[in-house]
């Protein structure tokens, strides 16, 4: 675990110095929208869907600098879906990352704009000819996003959360709100490498199936959290879901089976990548980090 967790702290550097040269910086008015934009992006985390960008795109020898800027984009959106999430019309979340969210720090205003910018940006820098010479390459990495992270990914995911507090929901619903919310984001971070690399559809099924058991791990491993961890532990609110009274895999299965089938989904998620040899071998070690993360 110790080069994993050397590895993604390099990829989260590396990942951290594009964002900031992505992001504008001015003297004009505008300036606070900038500053809101990347008070969020650089507000630290693990940047796992950058790594699971980096690394799938090191299976086919991608250039690290197209992987990179690729990188960069999910990381936008994701954050982008974080301010948004934060907001008072959603959660009403005081604190990000051990940070005041994006909305405390500035406003609603400015929270809503730094969303929508980071989302904007996003979609600018893979149609950017700097992250792939192909056009092709480019519009599939821009459609691929585009239905990862709108109505019918993470965005529907979202609005079917909203409605969730109002729900009986059983075991097969929930894991169709995570897959939406949460595994299509991730299925992107898995499969972007692929796309980079003009690989077959067949190499990038393969990947999907990794990146569908890696999300729904990762969420179990979220419910978890949420239910046994603390504030400083976790880096924002806890107890929540329990609190609104919405069910989660925790509430329908119970502390000890749901951690047994994130283990069990985190080893089939490496089975996966059985077909890529050694060169997987940090992917499969972020199928094991995701269950045993502390926040």
């Amino acid at each position: 675990m110790t080069d994993l967790n050397a590895a993604m702290a390099e990829t989260a550097n590396k990942v951290n110095a594009v964002l900031q040269a992505l992001i504008p910086r001015t003297d004009t008015p505008e300036n606070r929208l900038y500053e809101a934009m990347r008070y969020s992006s650089m507000a630290g985390g693990k940047r796992l869907r950058p790594f699971l960008v980096v690394q799938g795109a090191a299976l086919f020898n991608v250039a690290e600098s197209c992987a990179l800027r690729a990188a960069a984009a999910v990381e936008m959106v994701h954050t982008y879906s974080l301010i948004h999430d934060d907001l008072p019309a959603m959660d009403n979340a005081d604190l990000r990352r051990g940070k005041p969210t994006c909305h405390k720090q500035y406003d609603e205003a400015t929270a809503v704009l730094a969303g929508d910018s980071l989302l904007t940006l996003a979609f600018g820098v893979l149609s950017d000819a700097k992250t792939h010479g192909d056009p092709q390459v480019r519009c599939d990495l821009v459609a691929a996003l585009a239905h990862a992270a709108g109505a019918l990914g993470m965005c529907g995911g979202q609005q079917f959360d909203l409605m969730a507090e109002k729900m009986q929901l059983d075991i097969g619903a929930i894991t169709r709100l995570q897959r939406l919310k949460t595994g299509e984001l991730i299925a992107w971070s898995c499969e972007a490498g692929a796309i980079l690399g003009k690989q077959p559809i067949e190499i990038r099924h393969r990947l999907q199936a990794y990146a569908h058991d890696l999300g729904l791990a990762f969420q179990i491993a979220d419910d978890l959290l949420d239910a046994e961890g603390t504030e400083e532990q976790v880096g924002k609110s806890v107890g929540r879901d329990a609190q609104a009274g919405k069910a989660t895999f925790v509430s329908i299965l119970g502390i000890e089976r749901a951690r047994a089938q994130a283990s069990l989904l985190a080893d089939q998620a490496a089975r996966h990548l059985d077909l890529f040899g050694e060169k997987a071998a940090l992917l499969r070690e972020v199928a094991r980090f995701v269950v045993e993360r502390r926040a």
